[in-house]
Order: C-alpha cells, then sequence, then structure tokens
C-alpha cells in the first residue's frame, strides 16, 4: 500500500534520522569512559559480556555457554518510502543486519512503533508490518509482538535477538595493518531517500536502492565467518567514512581508501548536483574530516563517502592472502563484494583519500 503522506512525515530517510555522531558521543562519553576501547578483549573471561557499550560496536554480545552467545541490538527510524510495505520490510533489513555484523544468526525480532493513529489509517501499519515479516521470515527468524506507542511522526523498528559462537564473533576492534577493506553493497542510499522525499527520485534509483536495502547481509556474514574474518561492521548512518573511522580507532589502525573504487548506486552524480545531500551527510562530515588526509574530494564524492547509509553493507577487514578466497566466496554467493583499501600502521585513526 502506497500513501502520498508517509514520507512527509519523515524529517530525513531511514538511517539519515539519526542523532549526529557528535552530539551522540557527547551524550555517551560518561558512560564510554567507564572502560577504553576494546578493553574487554583484555578482561578475564570470566565476564560473560563478550561486547558492551564499552566497545562502541554495532550491537552487544553475551555468552551463556562456552559454544553459545546471544547478540542483541535494535533499530528504528522514520518512514522511508511512501510505500509502507517496502518501509517495513527495509526497517526489518537495517536491525537484522547488525547481528550479521557480528558474525551471528537472527532468531527473534520484536516491534517498536510509534504511530499518528488519528492521522494514518492502521492498514497502513498492518502493511508495514507485513513488509517487516517478510524479511524476518526470509532471514529463518520469527516476529514475536513487539509495543505500541501514539504519537505525531510514525516510527517503526525492531529489537532483535540472535546467536553467535563466542570464537566467531566480528568485531570493530579485531582488525590489523594490511588488512584489505571489502565493502558488500553500494553506497548512497541516502541521496536516493532524500530525492524520494523530494519527488525528484527516478524510478530506476528508487527500484535499486530499495533492493540493495532488502538484501540481507546474512551471506556475506557467513563469508566472513567461515574465512576467518574477526573484523567487520555493517555501513549505516554514520556513513563508510564514520564506521570507517570506528573500526579504525578500536582497532589502532589507520586506513588508505581509493575513492574511485567505491561502488555506488546508479544515478548518484545526478541527484548531487541537484542538491540531494541529506543533513546527516553533512553532519558526518563534519565530524570525521578532521581525520581525512590526501586528495581533494569533489562534491559529488564527499557526498558519497559520508551518506547515512540505511540497511547499507558489511564492511570486512580481510587478511591478504585471504582476499582472493573472500571475494570468490562472496561471488559465488551472489553478493558483490569490492577491495575499497587498505589498513595501515598508525594509532591515530587516520584516513588518507588515495
Amino acid at each position: 500500500m502506497r500513501s502520498a503522506s508517509l514520507m512527509q512525515f519523515s524529517p530525513a530517510g531511514g538511517c539519515g534520522c539519526k542523532i549526529g555522531p557528535g552530539q551522540l558521543s557527547q551524550v555517551l562519553s560518561t558512560f564510554l569512559a567507564t572502560a577504553p576501547i576494546g578493553s574487554r578483549q583484555e578482561e578475564s573471561s570470566a565476564d560473560p559480556l563478550i561486547v558492551g557499550l564499552a566497545e562502541r560496536d554495532d550491537a552487544a554480545v553475551y555468552a551463556i555457554s562456552e559454544d553459545l552467545a546471544i547478540i542483541l541490538t535494535v533499530d528504528f527510524f522514520t518512514p522511508i518510502d511512501d510505500d509502507a510495505r517496502r518501509w517495513g520490510a527495509v526497517t526489518a533489513a537495517n536491525a537484522l543486519s547488525d547481528v550479521y555484523a557480528m558474525g551471528g544468526t537472527p532468531v527473534l525480532a520484536a516491534n517498536l512503533v510509534e504511530w499518528p493513529d488519528e492521522t494514518l489509517p492502521a492498514e497502513l501499519l498492518t502493511e508495514v508490518l507485513r513488509g517487516a515479516d517478510s524479511i524476518v521470515r526470509n532471514a529463518g527468524a520469527r516476529m514475536v509482538g513487539g509495543h505500541t506507542l501514539r504519537g505525531a511522526v510514525p516510527k517503526f523498528g525492531m529489537a532483535v535477538v540472535g546467536f553467535v559462537r563466542p570464537d566467531e564473533v566480528l568485531r570493530i576492534s579485531a582488525a590489523a595493518p594490511g588488512d584489505r577493506l571489502i565493502l558488500t553493497k553500494p553506497l548512497g542510499t541516502g541521496v536516493i531517500s532524500t530525492a524520494l522525499k523530494n519527488g525528484l527520485a527516478p524510478d530506476f534509483a528508487r527500484a535499486a536502492s530499495f533492493s540493495s536495502m532488502v538484501d540481507l547481509n546474512d551471506r556475506a556474514s557467513r563469508v566472513a565467518v567461515q574465512l576467518g574474518i574477526r573484523a567487520a561492521t555493517d555501513v549505516t548512518g554514520f556513513g563508510l567514512l564514520g564506521h570507517l573511522h570506528e573500526v579504525c580507532e578500536a582497532s589502532r589502525v589507520s586506513a588508505v581508501l581509493t575513492v574511485s573504487d567505491l561502488p555506488v548506486l546508479p544515478g548518484l552524480d545526478e541527484l548531487v548536483k541537484l542538491g540531494m545531500v541529506p543533513g546527516g551527510a553533512l553532519r558526518n562530515w563534519e565530524h570525521y574530516s578532521g581525520a581525512v588526509r590526501g586528495r581533494v574530494l569533489t562534491d559529488e564524492e564527499r557526498a558519497v563517502i559520508s551518506d547515512p547509509q540505511t540497511s547499507g553493507g558489511l564492511l570486512l577487514a580481510a587478511a591478504e592472502d585471504r582476499v582472493g578466497m573472500v571475494l570468490s566466496a562472496l561471488t559465488e554467493q551472489g553478493v558483490a563484494g569490492q577491495v575499497i583499501g587498505s589498513l595501515t600502521h598508525g594509532s591515530d585513526a587516520t584516513i588518507e583519500l588515495r
């Protein structure tokens, strides 16, 4: 069901409506100060909390036995499409992605809903949930209820529980100098979402963006675990630049990024020229650009590298001798992995652009 009203409720599409990285760091500074980044890897194995708030990773991981840990994550946002079922599907794929980014398998998903029941019909919410349920089922998980509130702006999301072996957890703090960076989805969903909100997104761009966003990261995650990769994250609201910087900080490395190798969705250049750059991209660039070195970017390149992604791909850090195997395995699984750079020595977490 499509309604011209849904996107009008949305101040920014998908993960573009997140609080900016600068404000978020300020809010969380008190809690993050209690433990240095990556410290849990050095703590006693008696602590069942494998990954928590201090690590600033994609989800929490809690061991319940030597062979099994649970993953807990939550994600929600305002409408990303006027089609209610599409919005639900994208939201579910985005929420599940954090589990895949930790190397796990989702098992349960609970809905989070805020709905303006006096201005939007209940039938639209039903369509949102149908879209989400189709993705959850495709992931082999189950939707198990949730919580609803009345509110002025429609919001939908999910709290997701997954399982993972403690020795197979993917972390942002496990990357090493010499690792090659592999991205598994093209960039640009934030730009296209902004264009869609303004009625300027061509049908081919909308279709490509939707197809990318509902494509689960399950296969890329399985490849990473099976081939012994230990460092990964998913690229979402802080853009490629922000999430790569988080990997560099947590792993105490720096990075080299080849801008011309970045995969992008079709139609991006023209939409950026039309001014369809989301506010989240501007906030991301403002916060992370201090770490950037090297070449000066064009407006289009800067928009792409900082564009807030919704249900973006996995960013994998693979040892040089495993890159070929990883790319081949991804291709066999129908995933278009692209090498976009490498990690280098340097604890200052700089990102050199070439």
